[in-house]
């Protein structure tokens, strides 16, 4: 999709440039001005639903020209944070830039260059998918061509065939041609693979891989699926009870680089397990122990998942996303 309202926009193409806090891969510091440079930059940002703090003083840089996750539990506060940044909602206090404008007061040739890509679409139209990706350039002064759109994201063979015959699959590779016509800047994705087969879901991943490396484009991604964030994102930020717990490099989330290795093996029927920061020593001294292969040996360092976890602890439950638009998240979470 295209702008926040969706019609009657228009704009340009911006650069990829960052020197600050943001492409050093860090979160700003509390009171830092915000960054000129960064896709977005968010300072102080809150959000209340009457009694409820969705948003409490949220602090967030994303560079031009990189993939950010935005992870967290329902009702963490991120639906929200992304819904100010799209200009779709109004903030309480703070300071928010995105493409180097005030979401809250930005005009038709700012929401030109963003594209949001919501979790449901046009999928159920009776209107062919060229004839749905020409109706969304016809908003735009220079969109894209639409059949260029649709050999981009893998659709031409599927051009004349109508939305509602679509696979799920088909169908979100469809609401990201709808959501780049226009030449976007900026792209947002709502939680774009929910449902899909592990082959739809890698074969998505690899297109939001080429609009990111052969269009330059910003995305901001939010998702429940940590393998996808760790696949895709640049950089990942956790939000827990309308805060930014950190941002950082997937690898690096929550220590997980220098953290210890989980050594793990079998001996004497039994399975063994040690934690150690000098795993190839341990299992130089295992391999010697057992005179060459170690029974059942494994070394592993905490998932994106454990520490995912252990930084949001409990759910919390005031700061609910009580105005927000429908998220559909996974009720498991």
């Amino acid at each position: 999709m295209c702008g926040p309202e969706g019609r009657d926009v228009m704009g340009d193409w911006l650069p990829v440039t960052s020197t600050t806090a943001a492409h050093r891969g860090v979160r700003p510091h509390p009171g830092e001005p915000l960054d000129p440079d960064a896709a977005i930059s968010v300072r102080g940002l809150v959000k209340r639903y009457g009694a409820a703090t969705a948003v409490d003083g949220l602090d967030l840089d994303i560079r031009r020209g990189e993939i950010f996750a935005l992870l967290g539990p329902n009702g963490a506060g991120k639906t929200t944070t992304v819904e100010i940044c799209e200009g779709y909602r109004n903030r309480d206090a703070g300071e928010v830039r995105v493409l180097g404008e005030d979401p809250a007061s930005a005009g038709r040739r700012w929401k030109a260059q963003l594209g949001i890509v919501l979790q449901s679409g046009a999928g159920d139209s009776q209107l062919t998918v060229r004839e749905l990706v020409r109706a969304q350039a016809s908003y735009y002064p220079d969109a894209r061509d639409a059949d260029e759109v649709l050999e981009l994201v893998g659709l031409t063979e599927k051009a004349r065939a109508r939305g509602r015959t679509l696979s799920g699959g088909q169908r979100r590779r469809l609401d990201v041609a709808l959501g780049i016509v226009g030449r976007p800047a900026l792209l947002f994705l709502d939680e774009p693979t929910t449902g899909f087969d592990p082959e739809a879901r890698r074969q998505f991943w690899s297109l939001i891989r080429s609009l990111r490396d052969d269009l330059g484009t910003t995305m901001l991604l939010t998702t429940h699926y940590l393998d996808e964030a760790e696949a895709l994102a640049d950089r990942v930020g956790v939000i827990a009870r309308g805060r930014l717990a950190e941002v950082a490099v997937p690898s690096a989330l929550g220590g997980r680089g220098s953290a210890p290795a989980v050594v793990t093996w079998r001996e004497d029927g039994v399975r063994r397990e040690r934690a150690t920061a000098t795993p190839t020593a341990l299992v130089r001294e295992l391999a010697e122990r057992f005179g060459g292969e170690v029974p059942e040996l494994a070394v592993a360092r905490p998932t994106l998942e454990d520490v995912y976890l252990r930084m949001i602890g409990k759910r919390p439950e005031a700061a609910d996303d009580a105005g927000a638009r429908d998220e559909r998240e996974d009720p498991a979470w």
